[in-house]
């Protein structure tokens, strides 16, 4: 069964002839490697004056900070520290930091470029505890709704809104969209997750 992400399936939603839709999320990334892997940079050189760009990160962000597999951990919250490390994948030395500082930089490139940048929280996995799902709003949840306000960023709570759709369905229901593991959706559960940012979307225009 094939794990789909939200950013494949928005495409529907709109008008092809009006609006281009440009997927360029990839998986296993962080808010951290997604820059330093030049992913951004290339976004940045085509991003044009009235684009809009719709920024989600957190998943992978929670992962180890100089690991021998990944190294694409970034520092908790949204804090001005920083940590020089030896990222033992890139064989580099390198400064980490926090989750909020990335985030700030995606927002202020994409502003500085007339582009208008949405910040995502992230999707909640699929983990219930007493019949709820457990949300972002401690975390990363709570830490791109912050950077959002401070930077002025149009902002989706899109922990939320599917997390109360999750709430709705029930845990065996819910279990249905993820057949690997608890993070990664199929394409039914990626269907809800792209109607409901849709959903932010148009509760932005509101």
């Amino acid at each position: 069964d094939q794990l789909w992400g939200w950013g494949s399936l928005n495409n529907v939603y709109f008008d092809s002839t009006k609006i281009d839709v440009q997927n360029h999320a990839i998986g296993g990334r962080s808010s951290r490697t997604f820059i330093t892997e030049g992913r951004w940079e290339a976004i940045l050189e085509t991003l044009k004056k009235g684009d809009y760009v719709i920024i989600q990160f957190g998943h992978n962000d929670g992962s180890p900070l100089d690991d021998t597999a990944r190294a694409r951990g970034s520092i908790k919250g949204i804090g001005t520290e920083s940590k020089h490390i030896y990222n033992p994948v890139r064989k580099v030395n390198e400064t980490v930091y926090t989750f909020g500082h990335y985030m700030r930089k995606y927002i202020k490139d994409a502003k500085a470029k007339g582009a208008i940048p949405i910040v995502c929280s992230p999707v909640p996995r699929n983990n219930f505890k007493n019949g709820k799902v457990l949300r972002g709003e401690k975390d990363y949840g709570l830490w791109a709704r912050q950077v959002a306000e401070e930077t002025g960023a149009c902002f989706i709570d899109l922990n939320t809104l599917i997390a109360d759709a999750y709430d709705d369905m029930g845990a065996e229901q819910v279990n249905d969209f993820f057949p690997k593991d608890h993070t990664h959706p199929n394409k039914e559960g990626s269907q809800l997750n792209a109607a409901k940012v849709i959903e932010g979307v148009k509760n932005l225009q509101s």
